[in-house]
């Protein structure tokens, strides 16, 4: 693998590895070519992530009258992401509390309905024994 600069000029080189990370510094704006290169007869799959970043110079730094205003706009988004969390902390809450409730009317209902069930079964054979010729 190899990068080469918009001059022309290889600024990198690997060679014969995989699944490796490097970095350069590009000195030069324009277009940088990657070139991949697989000596065997094999086809081989290639996967690659490309992040570009900027270095600022110390003439594009932001000076702290710059960063008042953006400093007033984070402690904000702050407040409101805590008031967030708090929200759905609550509703998790509420949410547990309503399944348990949902349970146990659940299990209220499933009781009365066995206990409807057994006297009716109950209800049905001592009926059926009272009717029953004597021998």
């Amino acid at each position: 693998m190899g990068v080469t600069s918009p001059a022309g000029n290889i600024v990198h080189t690997l060679k014969g590895t995989s699944g490796d990370k490097f970095e350069f510094k590009a000195l030069r704006s324009g277009m940088y070519k990657f070139c991949f290169h697989n000596p065997y007869s094999t086809p081989e799959t290639v996967s690659f992530s490309i992040h570009v970043g900027h270095i600022p110079n110390e003439h594009d730094l932001a000076k702290d009258v710059h960063l008042d205003p953006v400093n007033g706009n984070i402690a904000e988004l702050r407040e409101a992401l805590e008031s967030v969390v708090a929200e759905q902390k609550y509703l998790k809450a509420r949410d547990t509390r309503h399944r348990h409730i949902g349970e146990y009317i659940f299990l209220a209902a499933a009781s009365g309905l066995q206990v409807l069930y057994i006297r009716k079964l109950f209800s049905k054979s001592v009926a059926y024994n009272r009717h029953s010729p004597s021998p």
